[in-house]
């Protein structure tokens, strides 16, 4: 009997620690929400969509590519896309030429004028996050924070 109780016990526990596991991870995905929020609103898109920065993103991060790459790779239809590209165009954000290895598709690159927005944009969403840190925290917080970088980029890999 007392392996019986001891081994409820242990279930319980089990139980709580799941219990409070799942409620770290949807305080988790709320904060992250929130704090993706707040940086895109330091990042000052203008007039550009979440869509089109995510394309840009995409383009900064993976090169030069294809509407076509871009569509699938973003999960969009070739026609939303399009739409997305010409904006970016018409903005000078993104330009195109022709791809060597088929005359009928355009290679999709950033401009100079955008790769400088980007590093601003990424600079002012970084600085911020700095001086949020600096004027909020304790040095003993930023420590833990650091710490607890270290466990999200766990998380994250």
């Amino acid at each position: 009997m007392i392996h019986h109780t001891a081994s409820m016990s242990t279930q319980q526990e089990d139980h709580d620690g799941h219990e409070q596991v799942l409620q770290l991870a949807g305080e988790l995905r709320i904060l992250i929400g929130k704090l993706r929020r707040r940086l895109r609103e330091e990042a000052h898109l203008g007039d550009v969509s979440m869509s089109q920065a995510s394309v840009l993103s995409r383009l900064e991060r993976d090169g030069p590519a294809t509407a076509s790459s871009l569509a699938r790779a973003e999960g969009m239809r070739p026609q939303s896309m399009a739409a997305t590209v010409l904006a970016l165009t018409e903005a000078q954000l993104v330009t195109g030429s022709p791809d060597p290895a088929d005359g009928r598709q355009t290679i999709l690159t950033l401009t100079d004028s955008c790769r400088i927005w980007i590093a601003a944009s990424r600079a002012a969403r970084e600085d911020w996050l700095a001086r949020t840190i600096e004027t909020r925290l304790t040095p003993d917080e930023v420590a833990e924070l650091n710490h607890a970088v270290a466990l999200l980029k766990r998380l994250a890999e």
